[in-house]
């Protein structure tokens, strides 16, 4: 009986060393975003003014490169970017190879079912830009039927242009200059985007020889909650810390010195403007050719 008794304090003792091993991890696996040092971020680099890099210095920067770096400042944290088109960007936030991801991302239903997103640190509405010689035949939203849409594959602004008739022309994570030029010349007629973003890149390349139509600014049900960065389904407490900080930068004037630099304009605050219509994107148009 003495041997069997000492055999099961063994037992017991192990099974003990076992569960507090197994709560440890537990723990940490569900505090991991707390102890992290370094934010790892995925981005574009290739979107102007949100993230690009500064054609002198070559360094990274943007609008939303500079909140990021402004919240992990305040987190006492560090950054690491990495650089890839919409679709690796989301997929690198689902397999964990980044935390999280910015690239001028609206808070809409569709992303709020596979990610967190943060409170929003912009907002914007939508327009479209044109050839200035003949607004590239477009004059209505009827007009779109059947123009060459330029954008990126999956976007809700591809999936827009496809719902309202247009032939679809996907680039893969170019910059803006491409997209301006293609419409120039005609072998795009249109491009929808966020109007802050367009109307930087006509000012940066003057004499483009396209304009943003002024009777045709919209939002749809993808994006008139605002912008926001998208972080792991599992990541709850970097959301917590994460939307602490904006709230905190926002109210103190950090992130609108931030929006003035790149945008001109308080875009923490939302605009006030006439929007020509509101679209619901239908789920059975997905952008792609």
């Amino acid at each position: 009986m003495l041997f069997k008794s000492r055999r099961f304090k063994v037992i017991a003792l192990a099974a003990m060393s076992l569960l507090v091993v197994g709560g440890l991890v537990a723990c940490g696996n569900q505090n991991r975003a707390s102890d992290k040092k370094t934010l790892t971020v995925a981005t574009s680099g290739t979107l102007y003014p949100t993230s690009y890099h500064d054609s002198k210095t070559k360094k990274l920067t943007g609008y939303d490169i500079e909140v990021v770096r402004a919240v992990a400042k305040d987190l006492g944290m560090r950054v690491k970017f990495k650089e890839y088109n919409v679709d690796g960007q989301l997929a690198a936030v689902k397999s964990g190879k980044a935390d999280l991801a910015v690239n001028d991302y609206a808070i809409s239903p569709a992303r709020k079912k596979q990610f967190l997103m943060t409170t929003p640190f912009k907002h914007s509405f939508n327009s479209i830009v044109v050839r200035a010689s003949d607004n590239s035949g477009i004059n209505s939203w009827a007009d779109i039927k059947g123009k060459k849409a330029a954008g990126e594959a999956g976007t809700g602004y591809q999936r827009l242009a496809q719902q309202l008739g247009a032939q679809l022309v996907n680039y893969d994570n170019v910059s803006n200059d491409v997209y301006l030029k293609d419409v120039k010349n005609g072998k795009t007629d249109l491009i929808m985007n966020d109007y802050y973003l367009q109307k930087l890149a006509l000012k940066a390349v003057p004499n483009s020889g396209l304009k943003i139509l002024p009777n045709m600014y919209f939002t749809t049900n993808l994006d008139g909650a605002g912008e926001g960065m998208l972080i792991n389904k599992n990541d709850k407490d970097l959301q917590k810390k994460i939307n602490k900080s904006l709230k905190k930068l926002i109210k103190n004037g950090t992130i609108k010195k931030i929006a003035m630099k790149y945008y001109g304009a308080d875009v923490t605050q939302k605009p006030k403007v006439h929007i020509s219509k509101h679209f619901t994107i239908s789920d059975k148009y997905t952008g792609r050719n």
